[in-house]
């Protein structure tokens, strides 16, 4: 029924040491989620402890190969948007400033239902910051975008007055 992520060769789930998923039922629109995740000034509302994202090519809006700045898990993140399907599918590589070695890519498809839209979010993390975090607490990564999805889910049913529909589904590879 979903559509699977394409992974860039060196982000695959199966070179990387944590790998996540996570997933929601929303009763609200493909369009308002879409508008949600592309919007960095909306990112604070719903992104566990994201305080700004700063788009350096001075877009409105993240788009194919807009590179951006965020601070997310305390370390401050340089990104840029490797995929961008308008509406359905949007995802994005970086690595913490201080550990560039420390490799992310974190993709979205989001999919129509008769109720709304499900949000499917993965993400696969490399390098030697990410493994000690992942030491420290096996889930801290999924149970943030557990977080996240539920955050997200709240704003969008905000914005269009009804409530979401959780199904939680997620994993953390052994780090």
């Amino acid at each position: 029924m979903f559509e699977v992520i394409n992974w860039p060769e060196a982000s695959a789930p199966s070179r990387s040491p944590i790998h996540f998923t996570n997933e929601l039922e929303v009763e609200a629109s493909p369009e308002t989620i879409w508008s949600l995740l592309v919007g960095p000034d909306t990112w604070p509302s719903f992104y566990p402890g994201v305080e700004h994202v700063h788009l350096l090519e001075g877009h409105d809006s993240l788009r194919l190969g807009t590179r951006f700045e965020t601070n997310l898990a305390g370390q401050d993140i340089f990104a840029s948007v490797q995929e961008f399907q308008p509406v359905t599918r949007i995802a994005w590589g970086g690595y913490p400033k201080a550990s560039e070695a420390s490799k992310a890519y974190h993709a979205w498809i989001v999919t129509p239902t008769s109720k709304g839209t499900h949000v499917w979010t993965e993400e696969t993390m490399q390098g030697p910051l990410w493994i000690e975090l992942a030491k420290q607490d096996p889930e801290v990564f999924w149970r943030t975008h557990e977080n996240l999805l539920a955050a997200l889910a709240k704003i969008a049913t905000e914005r269009e007055g009804r409530i979401g529909q959780p199904a939680r589904r997620g994993n953390v590879d052994d780090v």
